[in-house]
């Protein structure tokens, strides 16, 4: 019932003999396989990830790990994301779906910690789209998990076979074909952390039928997540933000006041800093800590066999992604005039009328009448909690059509096809600002004063009363508030053509060759709402962004047999984009089999990353932002000062060069053990980096380079600073090295059953930007990932017991100085300290193959609800990308197969 296709077994045993690593691979099936048929399967030429030539089982070498689809069964993982963020590849953890990001719904992967942009990822060897939210990374929540026939991971350099971004590794997904017949597939699980939220459904649908000509698969895949609140987890705390209540002189900047008697609201809290009372607002008693998600698709596979030498196929996939999050109420801020009543130091404010205001205190010219200075300038600090919390919904549609033939003119192979996708996503906001708008009726705010001397709140009100918010009409509020929308798309369309043949045969076997070329185009659009474009909305930020070009390539790849034990294989491929340029990535490998079960293999490449169009074409954006500069604290008689900066596009980036080697081995003394050990060494070059305003003056200060386009302005007469240019720039290089380790062994037991065990280690030696020091034991940067599978199967019974292992790290590092579950700034400290424990997680799994071929699940994910230590890490409680906190996830799932 549950066995794997003919091909799943010939990429199986090839990658074991040729050394790679794989995942639960169903051993004990190929073991029932006659010798006979073993060895017409072994004379079957397939393709797998890394190279484009097809070849016999026996003869790859490429470091491939392979997870097949019973081995995502067995993981208890809903989605792609979540089966890939536990391997070891995923050196320091890649972001996931959170509330309150542009990107709430997106979640990619992040191979050696270079990060996702230098990850690629194929569907059936072909390109992912970017997505719109990013523009950058590729999606992974628009890849059904129902299609999957089995995920390869290849850890090593392919900008010599596939182009762009492959530095990192390459991750293909290989979707489902050749099925016969029906499956149905539903599931539930629910989390142990926190109590409510977290909660998750999915379900699958497949069908197929084929005859001799022609085959058909289809089927739905669908899942869902329910929103988790940071307020239910049992270690959830008052966040304290001084956008409560607030006000600040200019004379004195920095200094703040909660306003008079104005904390009152809920989740505002008055507390005492610095010796003056001050109102902090509670965001995380309404914050989202993840958006609930949900994910639905359709997809299509046909193929249709003319006659012996042609065939034609095609793919069609939809798939939609919808997601909510919730973020505290906006905090902003506002300049308030002298005069305004809505200015503490204004002895004549609303505060302090005691007449017409209930809520007025006395006027004290010690602290509201700005330390005695008079009425002045302030700026508020305030949460515009009145408004609602900011609600975010981004749905996401993905179409892609891929049509395409194959066949034989004499000896030569053809391939060609035609492929578009469509990539949208609507993100819309609610319960935002105008800030204009904000500005004028904090600033201009008249409770009810007439002209003729009279108090009329009602015909002679203007404006929004700071003192209390809930006070303000819903006219006023409505007057105030906006909603946002961003819409983005990025589409590519694609055309290509390839051809494989064989060049001659010598004695050590037969010379292959595999040419082709390709042509795409993106086309990238980012449009945000005019308000938004132009700065007006406070609580958000960000620019409209647009652009397109095309691609054109052209590659080669040559395996030539020295002697019958000795193979080079031989690659490059040229890429000209209509933007920024072109480039050429050589690849050369070897494999090298002295003996039976022993392989030694190695190779050399070179390969880049594109500039991505999102920060190529993006408009200037504006933002406020807060830095520590000399002069300018000086004249304004504070720091940090808050400063204009404009975050600027550079469409004179160049790309990333990358230059990387690895060097293997894989042993198989036995029938039950077979290991491998690679070695891997990444160094990029001109690497692409976001130089942020604190850089950008520094530099200024230190006479260093600074790209072109981006820097300070400053005043001729006191040198304070008016404008700052910030964006991003080609500088540096980083480096990394590391090994692989895996080790698969399995046992026959005869009528007890089978075990199998699958070790896998990822070590990572070294990384370090520029010839600096290694960051390698950094909060964020373990060592190390591990992960141990074991499977026993019993008759109709199935066990699993994983574990999943995450070095331990430092808690701060240097500069800063352990205390308590935080980091203080403190110089003395020149080396890492305080300590992050390994993280070990377990899973458990049982399955029961019933008679009428049904399969019952029951299933826990980290059982023993090991919890992340809680340190403060990317303005969370823990590092959000590396852990999870759910505690025990607890699953059923029922297939049936009809």
């Amino acid at each position: 019932m549950y066995t794997n296709n003919k091909l799943a077994k010939s990429v199986r045993l090839a990658l074991m003999f040729g050394g790679a690593s794989l995942a639960f691979t169903g051993t004990a099936a190929a073991q029932d396989q006659s010798d006979e048929a073993q060895a017409e399967e072994a004379q079957e030429r397939i393709q797998v990830t890394g190279s484009r030539i097809k070849r016999t089982d026996l003869e790859g070498a490429v470091p491939l790990t392979v997870i097949d689809r019973e081995a995502i069964e067995l993981s208890g993982d809903l989605s792609v994301t979540d089966v890939l963020r536990g391997t070891t590849f995923n050196s320091f953890g890649s972001f996931r779906p959170q509330s309150g990001s542009s990107a709430q719904g997106t979640a990619s992967i992040d191979m050696r910690g270079l990060g996702a942009d230098r990850t690629l990822v194929l569907v059936d060897g072909r390109r992912l789209p970017k997505s719109p939210s990013t523009g950058s990374t590729q999606d992974l929540n628009t890849i059904p998990i129902g299609a999957v026939e089995r995920i390869e991971i290849l850890s090593d350099g392919a900008s010599a076979v596939y182009g762009s971004d492959a530095i990192g590794g390459v991750i293909n997904i290989v979707t489902r074909k050749d099925y016969s017949g029906a499956e149905i597939s539903v599931g539930a699980g629910q989390v142990s952390y926190p109590e409510e939220g977290g909660d998750r459904e999915n379900g699958t649908i497949t069908f197929g039928a084929a005859d001799a000509n022609t085959s058909l698969l289809g089927g739905v895949s669908w899942n869902s997540r329910d929103i988790i609140f940071y307020r239910d987890f049992p270690y959830a705390g008052q966040g304290s933000s001084v956008y409560g209540n607030n006000w600040t002189p200019w004379s004195n900047y920095g200094v703040f006041t909660e306003i008079p008697n104005g904390c009152r609201e809920p989740n505002y809290n008055a507390v005492e800093i610095g010796g003056r009372d001050r109102c902090q607002y509670n965001f995380n008693a309404t914050n989202a800590n993840e958006a609930s998600s949900a994910n639905e698709s359709l997809y299509l596979k046909g193929e249709h066999r003319i006659n012996n030498n042609w065939k034609v196929y095609a793919t069609a996939t939809i798939a939609k992604t919808e997601s909510f999050g919730r973020y505290a109420p906006v905090p902003d801020w506002a300049e308030i005039a002298p005069d305004s009543y809505n200015n503490p130091t204004n002895p004549d404010a609303w505060f302090y009328d005691t007449v017409n205001n209930p809520n007025a205190v006395a006027f004290d010219p010690a602290n509201g009448g700005s330390f005695g200075n008079g009425p002045e300038w302030v700026d508020s600090y305030h949460r515009y909690a009145a408004l609602g919390n900011r609600d975010g919904f981004v749905n996401n549609e993905n179409t892609d059509l891929l049509v395409g033939g194959s066949g034989f003119i004499g000896d030569i192979e053809l391939d060609f096809g035609l492929r578009r996708n469509r990539n949208k996503t609507y993100d819309i906001g609610y319960n935002y600002i105008v800030r204009s708008t904000a500005n004028d009726y904090i600033s201009n705010f008249n409770p009810g004063y007439c002209g003729d001397g009279t108090f009329d709140a009602v015909n002679c009100r203007y404006g929004y009363d700071i003192q209390n918010p809930s006070n303000n009409s819903e006219a006023t509020l409505n007057a105030m508030k906006a909603t946002i929308s961003r819409i983005s798309k990025f589409d590519q369309d694609e055309a290509y053509v390839n051809a494989s043949f064989d060049v001659a045969e010598t004695d050590a076997g037969v010379i292959q060759a595999f040419v082709g070329a390709e042509y795409r185009k993106e086309t990238y659009v980012d449009q945000y709402d005019s308000l938004s474009e132009a700065g007006q909305i406070g609580g958000s930020a960000g620019n409209s962004a647009g652009g397109d070009r095309t691609v054109k390539s052209a590659f080669f790849e040559v395996l030539v047999p020295v002697t019958m034990d000795f193979e080079l294989n031989f690659a490059g491929r040229y890429d000209k984009y209509s933007d920024y340029g072109n480039d050429f990535s050589p690849k050369v490998s070897f494999r090298w089999e002295p003996t039976d079960g022993l392989v030694f293999r190695g190779s050399y490449g070179e390969g880049f990353r594109a500039p991505s169009l999102d920060i190529l074409t993006a408009k200037t954006s504006f933002s406020a932002s807060s830095v520590n500069d000399a002069d300018t604290c000086a004249v304004l008689g504070s720091c940090p000062v808050q400063v204009d900066t404009y975050i600027q596009s550079n469409p004179n980036l160049e790309s990333e060069q990358s230059t990387q080697y690895a060097l293997g081995v894989a042993y198989q003394p036995t029938d039950w053990l077979n290991m491998t050990v690679d070695y891997w060494s990444i160094e990029i070059d001109n690497r692409i980096q976001y130089y942020g305003p604190s850089t950008i003056i520094a530099r200024e200060a230190a006479g260093e380079f600074i790209p072109p386009g981006l820097g300070v302005t400053r005043n001729p007469t006191n040198n304070v600073i008016t404008r700052v240019d910030a964006g991003y720039g080609n500088e540096g290089y980083v480096e990394t090295d590391g090994i692989d380790l895996n080790a698969r062994t399995n046992f026959d037991f005869g009528s007890i059953g089978a075990l199998q065990t699958n070790f896998t280690v990822s070590y990572t030696n070294d990384y370090s930007l520029d010839g600096g020091r290694n960051f390698m034991g950094d909060p964020g940067l373990p060592d190390y990932r591990a992960n141990i599978e074991n499977l026993w199967t019993v008759s109709d019974f199935s066990f699993v017991w994983n574990m999943n292992i995450i070095g331990d790290q430092a808690q701060c590092s240097i500069g800063f100085e352990a205390v308590g579950n935080n980091c203080v700034r403190n110089p003395a400290f020149a080396e890492r300290n305080g300590s992050i424990g390994t993280y070990v997680t377990h899973d458990f799994q049982a399955n029961y193959a019933t008679s009428w071929n049904g399969r019952i699940t029951l299933g826990m994910q980290n059982a023993f609800e090991k919890l992340p230590q809680l340190t403060p890490y990317g303005g969370r409680d823990y590092n959000f990308d590396l852990y999870d906190d759910y505690g025990r996830i607890t699953y059923f799932r029922y297939t049936q197969v009809f």
